[in-house]
């Protein structure tokens, strides 16, 4: 059973030794990058939630869910605001499939609809249009690709 653990001065090292297969790497960014997006986001007025994703004490991936948008972003899609994101969601290359990835979209999405920074109408994320493992996974769970992109990537949301 995985668990969520934020990340934090104790699991930070451990949740960046974490790395995708090499075949995969253009479809997220490194931990490293997106816990420097979650500290600019933070320090920008935003939300970030950055999370280990762990079986028992073993880290096996990362997640990050951010919340509308910071003073920085200028180039937000309009799905942004006022809305939940799932920023990154990777599994170690290690631990990739044995349903880790969908039994931590369930914990993702558990968490936003707790609704951590108030109330809003959808929970949207983006994904590398090559990138089919990723797009079956989140129409498994009713994401819907809109037609539009955040930069190089399909959006799709889910209504909550």
């Amino acid at each position: 059973m995985l668990r969520l653990e934020k990340v934090n001065g104790k699991n930070v090292w451990d949740i960046l030794k974490l790395r995708v297969a090499k075949e995969q790497e253009n479809f997220v960014a490194h931990n490293d990058i997106s816990i420097i997006e979650a500290y600019t986001a933070i320090t920008g007025n935003g939300y970030a939630f950055p999370f280990g994703i762990y079986e028992n004490d073993t880290p096996i991936g990362f997640l990050m869910i951010g919340f509308d948008t910071d003073d920085y972003w200028d180039d937000a899609p309009p799905v942004a605001i006022g809305n939940y994101n799932l920023w990154r969601l990777m599994i170690d290359r290690k631990y990739q499939n044995k349903g880790y990835g969908k039994e931590a979209l369930g914990l993702a999405l558990d968490f936003i609809k707790s609704l951590p920074c108030g109330k809003a109408e959808y929970c949207w994320l983006s994904y590398e249009p090559e990138n089919d493992i990723a797009r079956y996974l989140y129409r498994s769970f009713g994401f819907v690709e809109t037609g539009e992109m955040d930069g190089e990537e399909l959006i799709a949301t889910l209504k909550l």
